[in-house]
C-alpha cells in the first residue's frame, strides 16, 4: 500500500505551501479574521500538541524531530505490510506520515512549528480551556499537518473499531 505515499507527499506540500504564505503575509501574533469564529494567526510552537513542553530549554525540538522521524519509520514500514482491502487504514497512515513530516521540516529549519489556523467560538461566557482556569474560546492555534494528524488519528480509532466487529463476527 506504499501507492498512498502520494496523500502524505501532498499533505507536506499543502502544509509547507501554506506555511510559507503565512510567514510571508502574517505578523506575528496578529489575528486577520476570515469569518466569524476563523481567523488566520500566526504564531510559532516549540512544544508538541497544545504547546506541550515549548518552554522546555530546547531539548525538546531534537526529542520530537527524532520521534517524528522514528514514527515515519514505523508507518512508512507498516503500509508496506498492509494489504488491498486496508484503504482505510492506508489512507489514515499516510495523512498522519504526511503531517509528521510536515511539522518535523519546520523544526528543522526554524526550530518551532508554524501555526496559523485560529479557530474559536464566539460567547460571553467561554467555558475555561482544558481546566487550566484560563478563560478562553480559543483552540489553540494549529496547521496543515495538525489537521492531517488528526484526521488521520480519528481514522485509526474508527478502523480500529471495524476490526472489532470483524473479530467478533
Amino acid at each position: 500500500m506504499l501507492r498512498w505515499l502520494w496523500l502524505a507527499g501532498l499533505v507536506v506540500v499543502l502544509d509547507q505551501a501554506s506555511k510559507l504564505w503565512a510567514n510571508g503575509v502574517l505578523q506575528l501574533h496578529r489575528s486577520v479574521e476570515i469569518f466569524s469564529g476563523l481567523n488566520f494567526t500566526l504564531s510559532y510552537n516549540a512544544g508538541a500538541a497544545f504547546s506541550f513542553l515549548a518552554s522546555s530549554g530546547g531539548w525538546q525540538r531534537w526529542f520530537f524531530i527524532t520521534l517524528a522521524v522514528l514514527v515515519s519509520g514505523y508507518i512508512i514500514h507498516w503500509l508496506r505490510k498492509l494489504n488491498r482491502s486496508e484503504m482505510s487504514l492506508a489512507i489514515a497512515l499516510s495523512l498522519i506520515l504526511g503531517g509528521a513530516i510536515g511539522n518535523v521540516i519546520d523544526r528543522v529549519y526554524l526550530g518551532d512549528v508554524v501555526d496559523f489556523i485560529d479557530v474559536f467560538y464566539l460567547a460571553d461566557d467561554c467555558l475555561p480551556f482544558f481546566g487550566s482556569g484560563a478563560v478562553s474560546c480559543h483552540w489553540p492555534a494549529f496547521n496543515i499537518a495538525d489537521s492531517a494528524i488528526f484526521l488521520g488519528a480519528v481514522m485509526l480509532v474508527i478502523d480500529s473499531f471495524k476490526g472489532r466487529k470483524k473479530a467478533q463476527d
